[in-house]
């Protein structure tokens, strides 16, 4: 439970502004249909962040060392400090959709592109490293991204002017800092 709990907690967080949030708004109001493009938003993240957290997963198995558990402690406080630079999303880019592809196959192939490298895709390798369940960390990670991102495909243009963005960022970044300060906390013995 703790995997899921805190897979969602971070990349709901974390998604918040997130370049792929922008994009997720971005398909709303060019597309104005939203169930293709949530399902194709579920899609793309399940695919995504599978992988992502069966990497994660796999290399800590193979690296069970103590230092490479300090070095994904520290990765987890550098996502706090990358969390804190706000993404960019170049609304004048048209959005060219393959050939005869639907709403929902355009926004899964976007949404699965856009995420590679992605925050949430580096944290969700983080997780599935941390936790010993990549089902858990995928269902948690999806859960956060399904959070920050069907909200903003229904509300998108409302949300934008009324949420403050640095404020929810900030929360992400003392997530993932204390995740990262918890795990060095618990490799020194200094928790129990």
């Amino acid at each position: 439970m703790e995997a899921i709990l805190t897979s969602t907690a971070l990349v709901a967080l974390a998604e918040m502004g997130d370049k792929t949030q922008l994009l997720a708004m971005l398909l709303a109001t060019r597309f104005r249909k939203p169930v293709p493009i949530i399902l194709g938003i579920l899609v793309a993240t399940l695919a995504n962040h599978f992988l992502a957290a069966l990497v994660g997963h796999s290399v800590a198995g193979v690296l069970t060392q103590p230092w490479f558990r300090y070095a994904i402690a520290v990765s987890f406080i550098a996502m706090a400090a990358w969390t804190l630079i706000p993404d960019k999303f170049d609304e004048d880019e048209p959005l060219k959709a393959p050939s005869k592809a639907g709403v929902f196959m355009t926004t899964l192939i976007a949404f699965f592109l856009v995420e590679m490298g992605d925050k949430t895709q580096v944290a969700t390798v983080m997780l599935g490293a941390r936790f010993d369940n990549v089902f858990a960390v995928t269902a948690g990670t999806t859960l956060g991204m399904m959070i920050a991102n069907v909200p903003a495909v229904l509300f998108g243009d409302v949300l934008a002017k009324k949420v403050p963005m640095r404020a929810l960022q900030i929360g992400a970044a003392l997530l993932f800092l204390g995740l990262g300060l918890w795990m060095i906390a618990d490799l020194q013995g200094w928790v129990g």
